[in-house]
């Protein structure tokens, strides 16, 4: 099974959550529907970029990275080159 990175970008205000899961749809549910405390305050939510592991272990090594960054520009060429659907 597939594990996920996800960047999701709040309607409200354009902030950035990033986090792991082993399904994206189901998880973007569950911040829309008020389940994350922090995610709870900036609904909707919208995926805005993902990248696919092989395990659970890469994909939280990859989460810890990205959320180490705090630089928006960074996020911002992530999102910028990822492929719209």
């Amino acid at each position: 099974m597939n594990y996920y990175i996800y960047i999701l970008q709040s309607l409200v205000d354009d902030s950035l959550y990033i986090g792991y899961t082993q399904s994206i749809e189901q998880r973007l549910i569950q911040h829309n529907a008020g389940f994350s405390k922090y995610t709870s305050k900036k609904i909707p939510w919208k995926v805005v970029y993902s990248e696919t592991f092989p395990s659970k272990k890469e994909a939280i090594i990859r989460e810890r990275f990205l959320k180490r960054q705090k630089n928006r520009k960074f996020y911002d060429s992530l999102i910028n080159n990822f492929p719209k659907s």
